[in-house]
């Protein structure tokens, strides 16, 4: 299987657990990687026969910078469900979230969750 990625995406989001976050907001990262069937692109040079990633960037902007969600689970949870359904030519998605700043008194690079979601047989998003 072939794959795309988008790394390192920059967002504004408000989501978290404590009010603060809701109320103040902070700074998310975002990768996608896609699993696809590249070959007709390939050899076609078309951009109908793959995913135009600047869609992609500007629907994952959509949810982090929409309403919040108190877990970042959620919020790449509602990521990976929304690109399978808009793009039925991908077959399997990871989502990274990075919140780089949680609030609390600790020196780190942030928190990451990742997660994976496939189709199955019948078409229903499932974890892998």
């Amino acid at each position: 299987m072939d794959r795309i990625e988008l790394k390192g995406m920059k967002f504004f989001g408000y989501h978290g657990v404590y009010a603060e976050e809701n109320r103040l907001g902070q700074r998310f990262r975002v990768d996608l990687e896609l699993k696809l069937d590249l070959s007709a692109a390939a050899s076609t040079d078309d951009l109908r026969e793959t995913v135009n990633y600047a869609e992609l960037h500007a629907l994952t902007k959509s949810i982090v910078e929409g309403p919040p969600f108190k877990l970042i689970e959620a919020l790449a949870g509602h990521i990976a469900s929304r690109v399978l359904q808009a793009y039925t030519r991908i077959n399997e998605v990871t989502v990274r979230v990075i919140k780089p700043h949680p609030p609390f008194d600790v020196e780190f690079d942030g928190v990451a969750i990742e997660l994976t979601r496939k189709r199955d047989e019948h078409g229903h998003v499932v974890p892998v």
